[in-house]
């Protein structure tokens, strides 16, 4: 039937009597309505009243055309409204436009329903002390921050008078903007049958992707509109489905159930922002797997680490024990070791007192058997007698979990894998320290930061051994530094550290250790090398804190003790360092507040928060003040919602610090979250607030909202990045370096790169230290900017105009880009997915290095070594291989710096008298006059041979010849052979990395980087992983478990920790007064002529026989050039035939090296040794024979 043309003969059906006609009126006008919807606008009214007439028996016909009509007209809520109506004539499965756009509607409008009856359950913090708001400022009087020209009240458009609708509802998690998302279009639905009609609507679409499978869907929409009963009957729904056989599962894959669950979870921890809200379905996940057979026992272990859940932890781990299977054995182990990856040390220490001992039981005398009942902890009095029957085997399998859980195992394994895959670049070090004056207080904690960072817990100390002359220049806080940086170094070296730091550490009183500033720094470094593992040390520390009576020590006690206990929450700490807060000291009042933040972090702890806040009021010191900032605001790390009263408090106060400790607190608050409620309120602070450090601490606290988002962080701050204000532009420099740190996001680079030539200089500073950050752990092939950043960072150092700022952010980039011996990465989440809560305090605390450098230490903190360290059940490490699908060049490691040797100083030609000279002529003509007398006069052989006086002439003479034209021929040939080098070399490299093989082995306990994950395999055989690959410690099942091990060797055992090194111990200098090149001057030079390939070993050994008399007090200047002459007339014999001729020359150390430069050993395939200028000797004997 051909389609209407004009609906003018059908509209006026509708206003025949009969109902029939009626009736045909609009079926025809509903198959052509999108032909002659124009016509039908015009009798809305008709059709409209049909629809209310309910005697007519198509009302839902005349509802589905007025639905379509108004589609057409753009006013979707009646258009959905009356497709509601419609009821089933409203087709979902219909592939129109109309269908979707109105399902989409429809779903909105669920959406926005349902979320807005959904209750949370809120979990408020207590609340804090109202003299926060009012008694400790008079808030009638306060002056807008961001109105700094206004002496009145605070201006009714301000942001701190908003309350209304900025600063209560901003960070309120019920606040929903009224106009940028979809909910300002959503229809008021007041009538109950539309609600039915909606609900049946959202039922029927739900069922027809259930049919599909398309459970994933449901769980979408269930997710956003907040219904958790939909969640679970969806999960359960897909179960079922398998039961019945309507799915079909592979074997060996997931079923759809688990998938779902973990779909669920992953989109609550990445994309759902209200806390509450995670909670509650974090907990219906966990309950769900609960009620599964064989549940995901990693996704129970991420869920009960968000709840808190140690009961739950602790449970699970025995469940798996008990089995006594060597595969769940091994699913309880790696279980252990991703608990400790994610929780904080006060839950782990619940967990580990909730599972069994695994040591035997002690027998107890009668007389204590009370005391010690009495003494017993709780969670243990139902656990007596289990452990007394434990077989031997379950004991140890509890003992190893506990010693899993306490950190001491991953610990272990990771310092043997920094340990043994050290590739730290010492010549760049050297490089840095003779560049920097070490006298300058700034350039000598920049070398011992980029020390510090190069080598971080690499146990490897050798800088300080080979250069004690230059830690001896240390002075005051410098001094301090150095000696905190033997915990970076030694970072997780627990077992050693009280003998590596014996010569620092306080002595009981009365006893004096040397200066107060390396006792102060060994405490530092004590909490440094346990930092997040308090275990022994926080008892050591805490003593040691109560005991100091100087400032200084005090300063580094709180800083190692915050360290070490941080997140253990414990109350007698708190209370000693309230006790030092309040003396009233400036000196250690910093440490004191950030020490306080540290020990209590996470718990949102009310009373101390108060305290602090109060305290800040009263003190007259804005270094206490600044500290007790920092402490309030990793107080509340992760509160999100519950900090939101506390943040109110801090930006609405007068005082910029702690409207700079309000920023901070946001930033840690809601940490990772993207939350865009704390974003606006940034970017509003960033550009309103008058004080440059609360606008810095804003733009760069965006980078600790989205680090799980850095895509989109380059376009944030592209603006802010070209602001007029330094501040800012330093602020979004860091940003994008929190952020993006270890992805090598190109749009953050091609930001920063501009920045590195601001002409402000700590904006340059922070534009180097940010692009180190980004490029950790990249090469070339991964990133091809690599190379020439590098170069800038080493040119920035070594430029003697550049500014002391930049080259102390050049110093501490060239520390972080090789972190960790080039095995480390910037983590501010775990492999697992979680926030990496001491990552995050230490990249938060490092940033306020602005204000005191010793922070700088805690970046150490947010390092992460990337690698695979597989184990077997019986927790050894395994001789096996990975494979990796990838070139081998791709995730290499990058290359060492060349070095170059250091030319000596060009030999002056020496001046040649006119006499001389032409002596030396009427030499020359004698010399040719008997040389033709000789080739006239036959002469046999043995007379010329026998002719001596002639025959040394002519040989002197030949002699010289060749030593004048040997420098232009050798010169003009290496050339010649080194430009051939060049070009061999550049198209070997072009043919290597065409012929390079995709896919290769790598060894057990090595470097793997979190891109290369997804390349990694295991090789069937004996070993199988227990879940897939996420770096760290990975558990696998041995399927031949009879047949004998091939382990690795753990290398750390077999080095003895030696005590640290005490600057001044090791004076150049032998004891017989003999003057010595110093160490570390003698390595470096012979580092650099090993590295010309050009020396063998016993001409190293005459080397470092003539260093080792090179600093003798140089003669006078005629024996100093007999004894070059010398030298260098016997140089290739003395290369060859000892060392008897060199050491018996008095040349000075500077000659040595120039002359031993040249030797050319002429190996084979080897390149010509540099041959020095020409220059002529003549000694007073042939003057006096030419004259």
């Amino acid at each position: 039937m051909p389609g209407l043309v004009t609906a003018t003969g059908v509209l006026a059906f509708l206003a025949d009597e009969e109902p029939e006609l009626k009736v045909f009126a609009l079926k025809t006008l509903n198959d052509d309505i999108d032909t002659v919807w124009t016509e039908v606008a015009s009798a809305l009214t008709h059709i409209e009243a049909l629809y209310e007439d309910e005697t007519f028996p198509e009302r839902q016909l005349a509802a589905l055309v007025l639905a379509k009509v108004y589609f057409h007209l753009q006013a979707y809520n009646e258009s959905m409204t009356f497709a509601l109506a419609a009821g089933p004539l409203f087709k979902l499965d219909a592939p129109s436009e109309f269908e979707e756009t109105i399902i989409s509607k429809c779903i909105d409008q669920y959406i926005a329903v349902s979320s807005l009856h959904h209750t949370p359950s809120k979990k408020d913090l207590p609340p804090l002390s109202t003299d926060l708001g009012s008694g400790a400022i008079d808030s009638s009087a306060l002056i807008s921050p961001t109105t700094p020209f206004s002496q009145s009240s605070v201006p009714s458009k301000s942001l701190l008078a908003r309350a209304s609708s900025d600063d209560n509802t901003i960070l309120d998690p019920t606040f929903q903007p009224t106009k940028e998302t979809r909910s300002a279009s959503i229809a008021q639905v007041h009538d109950t049958a539309t609600q039915v009609a909606l609900q049946n609507v959202i039922e029927r679409l739900f069922e027809n992707c259930l049919k599909e499978g398309k459970y994933r869907q449901v769980v979408g929409i269930a997710v956003e509109a907040k219904n958790l009963d939909v969640l679970r009957r969806v999960i359960k729904r897909a179960n079922e489905d398998v039961k019945s056989g309507k799915t079909k599962v592979q074997e060996g894959s997931q079923g759809p159930a688990e998938e779902l669950m973990d779909y669920a979870l992953s989109i609550c921890m990445d994309i759902v922002q209200e806390r509450g809200f995670r909670t509650e379905i974090l907990r219906l996940i966990l309950d769900l797997l609960n009620d599964i057979p064989n549940p995901d026992y990693f996704a129970i272990a991420k869920c009960v680490v968000y709840l808190d859940s140690d009961e739950e932890a602790s449970r699970m781990l025995r469940q798996l024990v008990t089995k006594g299977e060597q595969d769940s054995i091994a699913i309880a182990y790696q279980i252990a070791f991703d608990l400790y990856d994610n929780g904080t040390q006060e839950f782990l220490g619940k967990v580990i007192k909730a599972l069994p001992s695994g040591e035997p039981p002690k027998p107890k005398p009668a007389e204590e058997s009370n005391d010690a009942a009495a003494e017993r902890e709780p969670l243990l009095e139902g656990q007596e007698n289990s452990e007394e029957e434990l077989p031997e085997e379950v004991a140890k399998v509890y003992k190893n979990i506990r010693t899993i859980l306490d950190g001491s195992k991953a610990i272990k394994l990771n310092l043997e894998f920094l340990y043994r895959n050290n590739h730290a670049d010492m010549s760049i070090l050297n490089k840095v320290r003779d560049s920097l004056d070490g006298r300058n207080s700034i350039f000598h904690s920049a070398v011992t930061f980029c020390n510090a960072f190069m080598n971080a817990g690499t146990t490897n100390d050798r800088f300080f051994r080979d250069n004690l002359e230059w830690l001896g220049r240390a002075v005051n806080w410098s001094k301090f530094t150095a000696t905190a940086a033997l915990g970076v170094l030694h970072r997780g070296n627990v077992t050693q550290s009280r003998k590596l730091l014996e010569p620092y550490l306080p002595r009981p009183s009365g006893v004096s250790t040397g200066s107060v500033y390396s006792q102060a720094g060994a405490l530092y470094a004590y909490g440094l090398i346990h930092a997040n593992h308090g275990a022994d040390a926080l008892d050591y520390l805490h003593q040691q804190f109560k005991d100091a009576d100087q400032e200084v020590i005090q300063h580094g006690g709180a800083l190692g003790l915050g360290i070490a206990g941080m997140g253990t929450g414990n109350q007698k700490i708190i209370e000693d360092l309230k006790e030092a807060l309040y003396s009233d000291s400036a000196l250690n009042g910093e440490a004191v507040g950030a020490a306080m933040g540290l020990i209590m972090l996470g718990t949102g702890h009310a009373a101390t928060i108060d305290a602090m806040f109060t305290y800040a009021h009263e003190t007259q010191h804005e270094k206490i003040v600044r500290g007790i900032a920092l402490g309030i605001a990793l107080i509340m790390f992760g509160q999100q919602e519950s900090a939101d009263r506390t943040i109110q408090l801090l930006l609405a106060n007068p005082d910029p610090i702690l409207r700079y400790g309000g920023v901070l607190t946001l930033a840690m608050a809601y940490c990772g979250t993207g939350s865009n409620k704390a974003i606006r309120k940034l970017l509003h602070l960033a550009v309103s607030d008058v004080n440059d450090d609360v606008r810095r601490v804003a733009v760069m606290s965006l980078g600790f909202i989205l680090f799980r988002k850095p895509g989109s962080v380059p376009r944030m701050v592209e603006l802010l990045a070209e602001s007029y204000n330094p501040h800012v532009r330093y602020g979004s420099a860091m940003a994008l370096g929190i952020a993006c740190a270890g992805t090598g996001l190109d749009e953050a680079i091609d930001l920063l790169e501009p920045m590195m030539k601001d002409p402000t200089d700590f904006v340059r500073q922070g534009a180097l230290i940010a692009l180190s950050m980004i490029l950790v752990q990249q090469n070339e092939v991964m990133n091809p900017k690599v190379a020439a950043i590098r170069k800038t960072l080493k040119k920035v150092v070594s430029d003697r105009h550049e500014e002391q700022m930049t080259k102390f952010g050049a110093s501490l980039a060239l520390g972080i880009i090789d972190a960790g011996g080039r095995n480390c990465t910037i983590g501010l989440q775990t492999q697992t997915g979680n926030l990496n809560m001491a990552g995050i305090v230490g990249m938060a605390v490092f940033t306020q290095y602005w204000y005191w450098f010793p922070f700088t230490h805690f970046l150490s903190l947010s390092f992460v070594p990337t690698s695979i360290i597989a184990l077997d059940s019986d927790l050894a490490i395994p001789n096996l291989k990975f494979y990796c699908a990838t070139r081998p060049s791709l995730f290499d490691y990058p290359p060492e710096q060349e070095v170059k040797v250091e030319e000596g100083p060009a030999l002056v030609t020496t001046a040649v008298l006119s006499t001389t000279a032409q002596a030396k002529r009427r030499a020359q003509k004698k010399e040719k006059a008997q040389r033709r007398e000789s080739m006239d006069i036959d002469t046999p052989a043995v007379s010329k041979t026998a002719s001596q006086p002639p025959a040394e002439d002519k040989m002197d003479i030949d002699e010289d010849k060749k030593v004048a034209a040997k420098p232009e021929e050798s010169k003009d040939k290496k050339e010649g052979e080194s430009g051939d080098k060049e070009a061999t070399a550049a198209t070997d490299a072009k043919k290597k990395a065409e012929k390079e093989k995709v896919g290769y082995e790598i060894e057990n306990m090595s470097r793997i980087l979190p891109a290369q994950l997804k390349y990694i395999s295991f090789p069937a055989g004996r070993y199988k992983p227990v879940k897939k690959p996420t770096g760290g410690p990975l558990l696998l099942f041995d399927t031949q478990p009879s047949e004998p091990k091939v382990l690795l060797e753990e290398k750390l055992n077999k080095v003895t920790t030696e005590r640290a090194p005490v600057a001044g111990a090791g004076a150049s200098g032998s004891s017989d007064g003999t003057p010595r090149l110093s160490g570390g001057a003698a390595q470096s030079l012979l580092s650099q002529l090993q590295g010309t390939g050009a020396f063998n070993r016993s001409s190293m050994r005459e080397l470092s026989e003539l260093l080792q008399l090179g600093q003798r007090m140089e003669q006078d200047a005629a024996a100093a050039e007999r004894g070059e002459r010398r030298v260098r007339g016997s140089g290739n014999a003395a290369a060859g035939s000892g060392s008897g001729a060199a050491a018996g020359s008095g040349a000075g150390a500077a000659a040595a090296a120039a002359v031993l430069n040249a030797v050319d050993e002429d190996g084979e395939g080897d390149e010509e040794a540099p041959t020095p200028a020409e220059f002529e000797y003549f000694t007073d004997a042939e003057a006096d024979d030419e004259e």
